[in-house]
């Protein structure tokens, strides 16, 4: 039995990569928790393993008392002595159990069970490994797909991608290696379910992370993110050093940076805007690519009015809105657009509007002040 052991640990040491020592450590408890079974569940039964060569040895410990009350406990004095002279009353004496009182161990039992331990062991160790890198990077090679889920290895294990976390328009094949955003970890009846995503905005930002050192190392700051998956991001960036620039920082050298990002989301447009205060500022820059002549914001109900010439209103709000979109949630602010040719519209009609009011208030007033002269002569 003993051989038998240490082939098996030996084997799942090397398959598993988990030390000798704790699947020994493993074996003891399974072991343990039979053999305290077989006794009525005594806790003063204890079992050990020889890390050297398997060999188990299972032994009850009891208390040296003068004349014995519960003798699955305790031992006498007298008999104690028999096995150490040096005892005392109150000590505490190991007392070997035969293997064949134990009874027979079933060695591919025991085996059934190692392996299933193991397997939770590794389930822990791979929860408690990825729980702590949620809302990193990870990168792994697409194994199959499988009702609309891609099956990722990483690592030790497998992660999940849903179809509906992927690019629009991607399709991924067995081999393709990848990158995603590490969104959720939580155990599952079959073992820790790791969930990715290429769609969550923070992805983007993580990229830049990865590809641009001052933002590694905290020079530039990512304020917000605005993100349509496959088609445009708009990122907001400000620099803690004047001296660097956080939009070329961003870039790179003839765009390296922001390539290599681009290339990873298939094409993905990329607006990179300097972050400001003023909100009439960022608001125009949010509004990339197209350029705006003013900005007009109410604070009370944060929503702002953007005039730009006719041929870059168009360019302004973008296909299906998305530019306007975009630049609405990474600034917070609700934003509407009007051409030049909108605004004088509208600039003449309050024009004319407050001239006919005037008009209308002075022929109000000309017929009162006579009415007021009639009733004076009337009055006479």
């Amino acid at each position: 039995m003993a051989k038998e052991l240490c082939m098996v640990i030996d084997q799942l040491s090397r398959e598993k990569g988990i030390p000798k020592e704790s699947l020994l450590k493993l074996l003891e408890n399974v072991l343990l928790s039979a053999a305290r079974a077989k006794f009525g569940g005594r806790e003063n039964v204890n079992l050990h393993i020889e890390p050297k060569n398997c060999e188990i040895k299972v032994y009850e410990t009891k208390t040296v008392v003068e004349k014995p009350v519960n003798k699955d406990e305790e031992i006498s004095l007298e008999e104690a002595l028999k096995d150490d002279p040096r005892l005392k009353l109150g000590d505490t004496i190991d007392l070997p159990i035969s293997l064949l009182d134990f009874g027979r161990i079933d060695s591919q039992k025991v085996k059934q069970v190692i392996f299933q331990r193991v397997r939770e062991h590794e389930r822990d160790i791979i929860f408690e490994e990825y729980k702590d890198r949620v809302g990193q990077i990870v990168s792994g090679t697409v194994l199959r797909k499988e009702k609309g889920l891609y099956f990722i290895h990483i690592g030790k294990t497998e992660a999940m991608l849903s179809q509906r976390d992927t690019l629009p328009r991607e399709t991924l094949k067995r081999g393709d290696i990848i990158k995603a955003y590490l969104a959720e970890v939580r155990q599952s009846p079959r073992g820790p379910a790791i969930i990715l995503s290429r769609t969550e905005p923070r992805f983007v930002t993580k990229l830049f992370e990865m590809e641009v050192p001052e933002i590694a190392d905290g020079v530039v700051i990512i304020k917000d993110v605005a993100r349509e998956p496959g088609e445009r991001t708009k990122i907001a960036v400000i620099s803690k050093d004047t001296s660097v620039d956080p939009v070329g920082a961003c870039v790179g050298m003839k765009g390296t940076r922001v390539q290599s990002i681009v290339r990873e989301l298939r094409g993905e447009r990329i607006d990179i805007i300097p972050w400001s205060d003023d909100p009439r500022i960022f608001i125009a820059r949010a509004l990339t690519p197209a350029t705006v002549d003013r900005v007009g914001v109410s604070e009370e109900g944060k929503t702002a009015m953007v005039i730009a010439e006719d041929q870059q209103r168009s360019l302004a709000i973008g296909k299906r809105g998305q530019n306007i979109k975009l630049a609405t949630k990474l600034t917070g602010w609700e934003i509407d657009i009007l051409s030049e040719t909108e605004y004088s519209k509208v600039k003449l009609e309050e024009t004319e509007k407050s001239l006919d009011d005037a008009v209308r208030n002075f022929r109000n007033k000309v017929a009162e002040e006579e009415k007021e002269e009639e009733e004076n002569e009337n009055k006479e």
